[in-house]
C-alpha cells in the first residue's frame, strides 16, 4: 500500500534515541572451583613454608619379649619443610572525569563498575595460574617477578603420565619448593582404569579424595561412558561448589566431578580439598593512584601463593586428549 506524501517515518528521523539495554550482559565465566573448594591462610613472608609429617609404615614385626631390659630407640618422626613463593597479580583502571559524569548504559564506564570487572578478572587469573598452568616457583629478583608454583608442579606420587611425561622436582629433593615443573608427555585417551588407579593411590596414601577437576571434554567422557558415574545431578547445600554436580562412585567413595574452564584440557586432577589452600601475603585490595590530569586511576592487586599441604593427598592423570 502506498504511503501518503510527507508522512514522517522512522527512516527519515535522525533524533530517535538508541535502544541500549541498561542491564549488562557478559558470557565470561567467573566460577573458580579450585580456589572456592580449598582453604586459605595468611602468610607473613614472600617465601612461606609449612611442615609435613609422615608416619613410619605400619609394621608386622613390632613384638617384644616380656621384661625386655634395653629396648632400642625408634627412628624419630620429624617434619619436612615444604615451601612456595607468593606472586603479585594486579589490574589497573583509569577512567576520565567525563566518562564518570556521563549517563552510560548500566554505568559500565564508571570507576566503580570498572573496579568490579577487574576484580572478577583478577580472580580468573589466579585460578588459571594455579590449575591451568604448569609452572615452577620463581624466587624473583630485581626486575624479575616472583612466581608461585602451580598445582601440577607439586604432584609426584599419585600420578599417571603419558610416554615421556615426568613429574616436577623439589629444591631439596624431598623438601623445599617446586623448582622444576612437570614435563608434558604424549597425549593419550583417558580410561576409567587410569582414574580409578589414581583415586586408589590417593586413598592408599591416607587421603580422602572428593573432587575430580577436569575440562569439558573429560567431563563429558566421564558422564557418558564411565560405569562409576551411577549417580547424577544430586543437589548439595555446600556452597563451596556448584548447586548440582555429577558424582562418580568409586571403590573409595563418591567424588564430585567438577568441570573447570581454566584447567588445562590435558590434566585431570583428583583432589582432597582439605589438603590445599591459597596463602595470602596481601589480600585483594584497591587503592587510588596519583592523578596526573582529568582521570581517576585505581590499582587492584593481590599477593598470594599456592600451598599444597601434602602432594600425596592429590593425584593427576596427565597428558589426556579429551577428543580420544
Amino acid at each position: 500500500m502506498a504511503v501518503n506524501a510527507n508522512t514522517n517515518e522512522t527512516y527519515d528521523v535522525s533524533t530517535i534515541r538508541e535502544d541500549l539495554q541498561d542491564a549488562l550482559i557478559s558470557i565470561s565465566p567467573t566460577e573458580t572451583p579450585f580456589m572456592t573448594a580449598v582453604g586459605r591462610r595468611n602468610v607473613s613472608n614472600t617465601y612461606f613454608e609449612w611442615p609435613v609429617i609422615e608416619l613410619a609404615a605400619a609394621s608386622t614385626s613390632n613384638v617384644v619379649v616380656e621384661g625386655e631390659a634395653a629396648p632400642g630407640n625408634d627412628a624419630p618422626t620429624n617434619a619436612i619443610r615444604l615451601a612456595n613463593y607468593t606472586q603479585i597479580s594486579d589490574k589497573v583502571v583509569e577512567v576520565s572525569d567525563t566518562a564518570e559524569a556521563v549517563n552510560g548504559a548500566g554505568d559500565a564506564q564508571t570507576v566503580a563498575k570498572q573496579i568490579a570487572y577487574k576484580l572478577k578478572e583478577l580472580k580468573r587469573d589466579m585460578e588459571q595460574m594455579i590449575v591451568g598452568h604448569n609452572n615452577a616457583a620463581v624466587a624473583g629478583a630485581s626486575n624479575t617477578a616472583r612466581e608461585t608454583a602451580s598445582l601440577s608442579a607439586f604432584l609426584r606420587t599419585n600420578v599417571d603420565r603419558g610416554v615421556g611425561g615426568a613429574s616436577g622436582t623439589l629444591s631439596g629433593s624431598t623438601s623445599g619448593f617446586p623448582n622444576a615443573a612437570a614435563t608434558d608427555g604424549t597425549l593419550r585417551a583417558l580410561t576409567e582404569t587410569m582414574l580409578n588407579d589414581v583415586i586408589a593411590d590417593c586413598w592408599d596414601q591416607g587421603a580422602e579424595p572428593s573432587i575430580i577437576l577436569c575440562g569439558s571434554g573429560v567431563k563429558q567422557k566421564i558422564s557418558k561412558t564411565f560405569t562409576g558415574n551411577a549417580t547424577k545431578f544430586r543437589e548439595i547445600s555446600d556452597q563451596k561448589l556448584v548447586a548440582a554436580v555429577d558424582l562418580y562412585v568409586s571403590d573409595f567413595g563418591e567424588l564430585q566431578v567438577v568441570p573447570s574452564r581454566f584447567i588445562r584440557s590435558r590434566d585431570v586432577f583428583v583432589l582432597d580439598p582439605s589438603m590445599a589452600r591459597i596463602a595470602y601475603l596481601s589480600n585483594t585490595k584497591q587503592i587510588p593512584l596519583a592523578r596526573t590530569g582529568h582521570a581517576d586511576r585505581r590499582l587492584i592487586s593481590v599477593e598470594y601463593g599456592l600451598q599444597v599441604d601434602t602432594e600425596k593427598a592429590h593425584g593427576v592423570i596427565a597428558d589426556i586428549n579429551p577428543a580420544l
